[in-house]
Order: C-alpha cells, then sequence, then structure tokens
C-alpha cells in the first residue's frame, strides 16, 4: 500500500474529513484526476432522475457538456421544462426531452418508462438519484409507505422496464446515488414499509438508501453476463437545497466545509463516462474509489438478504423479475 493510498485510507476512516470538501481535494491532489467533464459521452444517452434542482440540476448540466443526449425524469413538469430549457440555453444543439415521473407512483413511473422507450432509441447510462425525505410516514395511492416507494420500488421499476434498452448499449451503466446515512441503520427484511416503531423520516431515508445499494450489488451480480456494471456512489456532504431542507442547520455544524455540488456529483460523472470506470461494478464509491459498504456491523446484509430483498421487491413492485435465470 502507497503513501497515497493510506492518506486516503485515513481520511475515511476519519469520516469527517472524508466526507467534506476537504477530502475532496485531498484525493485530486493525490490522485491528479482529469476533470471529470473532460471525458467525452457523445452519441450516448443519459436517463437521469431528479434533475431540476441540486446534484441532479449539475450533473444534467455537466453531461450536457459532455455531449450527451439527455432524458430528464421528474414529478413537476413546470419545473422539468424550465430546466430543459436552460439546458438547451446553456448547450446550443443538446438533445434533452423531460418525461414527468412521480418516483413513489409505480404506475406513473410505467408510464415514463414507455415514453422513455417510445422517444429514446438507444440509453447508456441510468442514474438513478432522486430522492425524498419526508417528516411523517405516509402511505401512497397505490399503499407503499412513501420514502421506501420514492427511492426502491419506483427505481426498481424504472430500471427494469429499461433494462432491454440498456442491454443493447456497448457500454451499459447503472449509477445510484445514495447518502452516508444508510451507514447508520439496519434494513428490517420484515418491516421494508416502516410500519413497526416510531416512524423517523431520516432514519426511513436511510433504510431506503441501504436498500439502495444492496439492490445495486443485485444488479450487478445479475447482470454480470450481458456486461452492464451497476454502482452506487456517496457525494459526499453536499451544499444542497435538498439538504438544508431535510437538515437545517447542518451546514453551520460542518463549518463551511460541505462540498459545493460540482464536487459531489463528480464521481456520478466518472462512473456514467470514464473508461476505466467500466472495470467496477457491484461496488460503493466515494471520489473514484471503492469504499466500504459498513461501517456498523449489525447493518450489514448478507448475499441471502440481498437476494431476499430483490424477490421482496419484485413482489412487491409486480413486475416480472428482470434477471429471472441470475
Amino acid at each position: 500500500m502507497n503513501a497515497r493510498t493510506l492518506l486516503d485510507d485515513l481520511a475515511e476512516v476519519l469520516v469527517v474529513p472524508s466526507f467534506t470538501r476537504m477530502g475532496f481535494g485531498l484525493r485530486r491532489r493525490l490522485y491528479g484526476w482529469p476533470d471529470a467533464e473532460s471525458y467525452p459521452m457523445t452519441g450516448r444517452t443519459v436517463v437521469l432522475t431528479g434533475p431540476t434542482s441540486g446534484l441532479g440540476r449539475e450533473a444534467a448540466g455537466s453531461f450536457a457538456r459532455m455531449g450527451a443526449d439527455l432524458v430528464l425524469v421528474g414529478r413537476d413538469a413546470g419545473r422539468l421544462e424550465r430546466t430543459r430549457t436552460d439546458l438547451l440555453a446553456e448547450v446550443p444543439g443538446l438533445s434533452a426531452v423531460a418525461v414527468v415521473a412521480d418516483m413513489a407512483s409505480l404506475s406513473s413511473v410505467r408510464a415514463a418508462a414507455d415514453e422513455i422507450l417510445g422517444r429514446t432509441p438507444r440509453i447508456d447510462v441510468i442514474v438513478d438519484n432522486a430522492g425524498t425525505m419526508v417528516p411523517t410516514r405516509e402511505v401512497t395511492p397505490e399503499g407503499f409507505e412513501r420514502t421506501f416507494a420514492t427511492m426502491v420500488l419506483g427505481p426498481f421499476v424504472l430500471v427494469s422496464r429499461l433494462l432491454p434498452r440498456l442491454l443493447e448499449a456497448p457500454d451499459g451503466r447503472l449509477v445510484a446515488v445514495t447518502s452516508g446515512g444508510m451507514y447508520t441503520q439496519a434494513l428490517p427484511l420484515d418491516d421494508l414499509a416502516y410500519e413497526h416503531g416510531t416512524y423517523n423520516g431520516a432514519r426511513a431515508y436511510a433504510r431506503a438508501k441501504r436498500a439502495q445499494v444492496a439492490l445495486v450489488r443485485e444488479w450487478a451480480r445479475r447482470l454480470r453476463g450481458p456486461g452492464v456494471v451497476a454502482n452506487a456512489m456517496h457525494p459526499g456532504w453536499a451544499d444542497t437545497p435538498g439538504l438544508e431542507a431535510s437538515l437545517p442547520g447542518f451546514a453551520n455544524l460542518v463549518g463551511g466545509q460541505l462540498r459545493t455540488a460540482a464536487e459531489g456529483v463528480d464521481t456520478m460523472l466518472w462512473l456514467a463516462a470514464a473508461p476505466e470506470a467500466r472495470a467496477v461494478s457491484g461496488r460503493l464509491l466515494l471520489d473514484r474509489r471503492a469504499r466500504p459498504f459498513d461501517r456498523i456491523p449489525s447493518t450489514r446484509l448478507s448475499a441471502g438478504d440481498r437476494e431476499t430483498l430483490w424477490r421482496e421487491v419484485v413482489a412487491l413492485t409486480g413486475e416480472p423479475d428482470p434477471t429471472p435465470r441470475r
């Protein structure tokens, strides 16, 4: 192990320097990264959820400047169209379509997937970025706990429906944006709907993110033969409207060391575009390097647990298993 890896690992163990902009700056200097936007994506199509604010909006602008064709998926038609219009003004000649979908509604996601398949002849990258944190337990009209539906069930349906098109790509990639909060929570497989105990919005969010990462590992295992790579990435603690809304005062606590949105999306862009990232699959990354899936042993999900979660999600969504023989 060389000196730069030791420094990187030390920052990771200490958490605070790792997740802040201090960690990003340290690693950029240590490894001499090329700028994420230097990787060309001309001719490739990216499906991006949650593109109208925060990390999603930053990523949309970067993908556009990198030459990608964009499919912008969001629940607010007005904000979605404004985002598309702004991107077209920033990047003349950009191909960008807006598709409305509420990720908490499986019927809405199915309709969006049909629209995407009808309007987009190829899909090279799917970025699962949309998220929500609600303070009280809510049940959707379809009967699902809203946080779990938004960040687990909806994305699973979207990826499942778009998978045949992604498999046609010569370099298909799936990227999920997770959160460091998932390290703090176990995932009770017998209570995915959070029906027991006192509901806590931050805890529900962290549980859903842990489920998301577990499913990414399953996607990677099941798609290894067909050649699609799947990874989760942690953006660190980034200064976004979502963070301020869900965790007010956190910026003051961190002391001005929150990452910029551009620093937060760097690894997302790298995973989507860099040729060398093609060699990585089934991992959780922060700052372009694989990190531990667990920090607390009691939160660990075994391979059997991940398969159980997969089967439960298939059953809850009512979708046919997209990888039935894996």
